[in-house]
């Protein structure tokens, strides 16, 4: 099990979509391996996991927001400072992916260039049920087409819960690792996080006092550890 102080970089993650979709559900079932009914998120929720990746601990810091309209000047804040977003529609409810253009333009509009977007068709339980209204050739065309990761999953028996953050988590760091995301810059929605720092969250140590503590973190003079620090993002993103 990962320790949830012992990582090595913070990722922002958000997840937006139309309300009902299910993004509460999928963010408790890849946080807690749980599943049930949730109220309708009111302005933001926040929940964190610590993730291993390609010998890195990453923790995702995922940012859910409403998706009532009247919420979403507040939640239009949060999209500043993202590496990744989940955008959710309801593969029973075709109205939530006819709005998808519309969650799209915000996330172009808001977010860093070379950000992210992993899009789910949530729900897809309901596919036994005969339920389901839009297919997962449609889903899978529209990633296609608009250049995002694509996904269904499932919250209420998990089915690929998992797999759809963890895709994104690998998306994020490949980004930061060729400089494409830059750790040093805030809009990058990528932060290295150093022994220094988390000693200082941890009390055992003030900043700078690097020697007082010893976490086993190995020395990084890169954002992958094997070349010169990154070049800026601006020069780099051909997104």
């Amino acid at each position: 099990m990962v320790s949830a102080y012992e990582y090595n970089y913070i990722f922002k993650v958000i997840v937006v979509g139309d309300m009902g979709t299910g993004k509460s559900a999928l963010l408790r079932c890849f946080l807690e391996k749980d599943f049930r009914e949730t109220a309708h998120t009111i302005g933001v929720e926040f929940g964190a996991k610590v993730v291993a990746h390609a010998g890195e601990r990453i923790k995702l810091q995922i940012w859910d927001t409403a998706g009532q309209e009247r919420f979403r000047s507040v939640t239009r804040s949060y999209y500043r400072g993202t590496a990744g977003v989940l955008l959710v529609y309801d593969i029973a409810r075709r109205v939530t992916f006819d709005r998808l253009d519309q969650w799209l333009a915000d996330i172009r509009k808001l977010t860093h260039p070379c950000t992210t977007t992993l899009l789910v068709g949530a729900k897809r339980d309901c596919d036994d049920d005969g339920g389901r209204e839009v297919s997962y050739e449609e889903g899978a065309t529209f990633a296609r087409d608009h250049g995002l990761l694509f996904i269904e999953t499932s919250a209420k028996t998990g089915d690929g819960v998992e797999t759809g953050f963890m895709d994104l988590t690998t998306a994020i760091y490949d980004r930061a690792r060729v400089g494409d995301l830059d750790p040093s810059a805030v809009e990058s929605g990528v932060q290295r996080k150093g022994p220094t720092a988390v000693a200082a969250e941890l009390g055992l140590t003030a900043p700078g006092a690097l020697g007082a503590v010893n976490l086993g973190y190995p020395a990084l003079s890169s954002v992958d550890g094997r070349g010169p620090p990154a070049a800026d993002w601006r020069s780099r993103c051909g997104c």
